[in-house]
């Protein structure tokens, strides 16, 4: 939630955010959407700035899809897929 807006010196309203809100929650929510996508830690890097992918992944190293979910989704991909089915002759390609 963001704050009510506050006075600057001027006397002109303003909004003030901190880390838990505002542009650097978006910049994280992007960060995990891309790697829950699938994109890699080299190419996010790239995308966010950064010179160093290192810094990437111990920054966002916890939003990364764990082992277990890629195994299980690599054999569910592979085993549960739907398959193609030749009209007319009842067996399948």
């Amino acid at each position: 939630m963001i704050p009510a807006p506050g006075k600057d010196s001027r006397r002109r309203r303003r909004y003030t955010t901190s880390r838990k809100e505002g542009l650097h929650q978006l910049r994280h929510y992007y960060a995990s959407v891309m790697l829950a996508g699938g994109v890699s830690v080299r190419e996010l890097a790239e995308y966010l700035g950064h010179a160093d992918p290192g810094f990437t992944l111990r920054v966002y190293a916890h939003m990364m899809p764990g082992s277990h979910d890629r195994a299980r989704k690599a054999i569910d991909d592979r085993l549960f897929r739907p398959r193609e089915v030749s009209h007319g002759t009842g067996t399948e390609q």
